[in-house]
């Protein structure tokens, strides 16, 4: 394998497009940096290890992905401090994950060492696009396609395995509102719920614009064959407090993304001494909180958005509005708590971050 990395072939572009870029005004995901790095899977094995600049790729109308939708991604993202240090946040976790979807999605896994290797050089080189503003990082998209030329109901034989970044301000500008969904369904139980599918996304596209048209910026979505119980809200994991403590749904069913943030968030809850319940959440018992006023706070937690307020949860045509956003003592804490891990001004006492 070190020999495989060592070979990790660097073509720099000729002109970056950094100077064109309004990093105060950036739109999410629409500005790109000028690499990516890019591994092909053929023969059995990983090869073909390349850093290059970001450009269209060229895949054949019969690209096996664009058919039978074997297609996998991560998200992930990179800081800047004040002294332009630069800190990848629980990116061996993100290595892990990717390698569950792809197990799932009968796809080979990217051995760490590549998956690492190459984001630490792309990172690296492309390390001005970092943002260094409070609130903005470098976002940061590792995804494995499958690209046989193929029709035909089987796994693919052929993948390629790229990582490009973005840089970003906050995904989420204010508070959101959601609607509780009860008539389409993100995931099922034996589904592939768990994994970070594209599919999984493109399925939940149609519902969640009927709701934007609506007002809700997300929605958050409940139980395939009951709809009684929460199981995550759009693209986050969601968390609720009532009284003391701080609720999420459980893994166990595995229709929930097991989401990076959501583990930070609930380790560091914990450790602030907060009562944490992994469990089936139904969607009666957050209604009643809401309507007795014991619900005291409710979020959404990803890579993309970190911390997500949710300032309403609409249910049939009952509205309930959250407590202020400056009231929220838990979330606040949490979501500072978090940005100073991940900027290197706290220590990092759990191996969280690494610094390049």
């Amino acid at each position: 394998m070190v020999e495989v990395l060592s070979k990790i072939k660097v073509e720099k572009i000729n002109q970056s497009r950094l100077p064109e870029v309004d990093f105060d005004n950036i739109i999410f995901g629409k500005e790109f940096s000028d690499h990516m790095f890019v591994a092909e899977y053929k023969n059995g094995e990983w090869q073909n290890l390349k850093i290059v600049p970001y450009a269209p790729i060229n895949v054949s109308p019969a690209c096996a992905a664009l058919h039978y939708g074997q297609a996998i991604f991560e998200g992930m993202k990179a800081y800047k401090n004040e002294k332009g240090e630069i800190f990848l946040f629980r990116p061996y976790d993100n290595a892990k994950r990717i390698n569950i979807s792809a197990k799932r999605m009968c796809m080979p896994e990217i051995p760490e060492e590549i998956f690492m290797e190459g984001l630490k050089q792309l990172v690296q080189i492309d390390s001005d696009w970092i943002p260094s503003n409070e609130g903005s990082s470098l976002y940061i998209r590792p995804f494995m396609f499958a690209s046989e030329q193929l029709l035909g109901v089987r796994p693919s034989e052929e993948y390629t395995f790229i990582i490009f970044t973005a840089p970003v301000n906050s995904y989420y500008s204010v508070p959101v509102n959601v609607k509780v969904e009860m008539e389409y369904s993100r995931a099922m139980e034996g589904g592939v719920g768990f994994a970070k599918v594209a599919g999984n996304y493109g399925a939940a596209l149609y519902p969640a614009k009927m709701g934007q048209n609506n007002g809700y910026q997300q929605l958050i979505w409940t139980d395939s064959l009951t709809h009684e119980y929460i199981e995550e809200s759009g693209t986050m994991n969601v968390m609720f407090q009532i009284g003391n403590k701080l609720i999420t749904p459980s893994l166990d069913l595995k229709t929930t993304l097991s989401g990076i943030t959501r583990n930070s968030v609930l380790t560091l809850a914990r450790e602030l001494g907060i009562d944490v319940e992994e469990r089936r959440v139904s969607v009666k018992e957050i209604i009643a909180a809401a309507r007795n006023g014991e619900l005291k706070d409710v979020f959404g937690t990803g890579t993309a958005a970190t911390i997500a307020q949710i300032a309403t949860i609409t249910f049939n045509d009952e509205r309930f509005v959250l407590p202020e956003i400056s009231q929220r003592e838990l979330s606040n804490q949490i979501s500072h708590k978090l940005l100073n891990i991940k900027k290197g001004r706290e220590i990092d006492v759990r191996n969280w971050v690494l610094k390049l």
